[in-house]
């Protein structure tokens, strides 16, 4: 293995939750009277912090998101991942090879910890993450696409920014991960291969990962 720390970002790479996520974003936004669809929702909001949808909305709008949006929006979606959410197709394949060779990895998200802990929980991805390997946008002062994050990650692991392989799948994420002065293997299943042209390695299906890192 050429790395010696693989992170991972979480939605839409471990657990399949941006299909949910996003269309139950868009609605929310509609109907609050900011007119939003499923595929705008992708293209503007797909792997942000919450933060950055507020400061979206209200740059276009001029108005505001309800104080209780956060919330509101967060109890939806974890209703839905009780109901829907399922693990990528071949990520837990990707773990148990990497846990088999000793490699170390974790996952760095814009999710919250708890989104993060109740995804992984339904999916049973939670055996594979104990506490020290999850590290959320809520630990740094910016989310992606600043590498705030990244290099938090890296830091908590030991390990050096160049040693690192981040596993990404939206624009903010390559960004970030690039400006952290890591390699990037972009996942294309949800995301137009040219969206992450950033990404030193690109790839559709996460059962080939684990070799495409050796």
């Amino acid at each position: 293995m050429r790395y010696d720390l693989i992170i991972f970002d979480n939605d839409g790479v471990l657990v399949d939750s941006e299909p949910i996520s996003n269309r139950l974003l868009a609605g929310y936004l509609t109907e609050l009277g900011h007119p939003t669809s499923y595929e705008d929702s992708i293209r503007d909001y797909m792997g942000s912090a919450m933060h950055r949808i507020h400061e979206l909305v209200l740059e276009r709008t001029g108005q505001r998101l309800p104080d209780d949006f956060d919330d509101v929006f967060h109890r939806r979606v974890f209703a839905a991942f009780e109901r829907e959410l399922e693990p990528v197709p071949g990520a837990v394949g990707v773990l148990e090879k990497l846990a088999a060779g000793g490699v170390p990895y974790c996952v760095a998200s814009s999710g919250s910890h708890e989104r993060i802990r109740v995804g992984h929980r339904k999916t049973g991805l939670d055996r594979w993450f104990d506490d020290s390997r999850v590290f959320s946008s809520q630990d740094v002062g910016r989310g992606k696409p600043a590498p705030d994050l990244f290099l938090h990650a890296a830091r908590c692991m030991g390990v050096e920014p160049a040693k690192c392989a981040v596993v990404e799948d939206s624009p903010l994420g390559v960004r970030a991960a690039v400006a952290a002065g890591m390699d990037v293997f972009g996942f294309t299943a949800m995301t137009p291969a040219d969206r992450l042209a950033g990404a030193g390695q690109l790839f559709s299906d996460m059962g080939e990962l684990a070799d495409l890192l050796v």
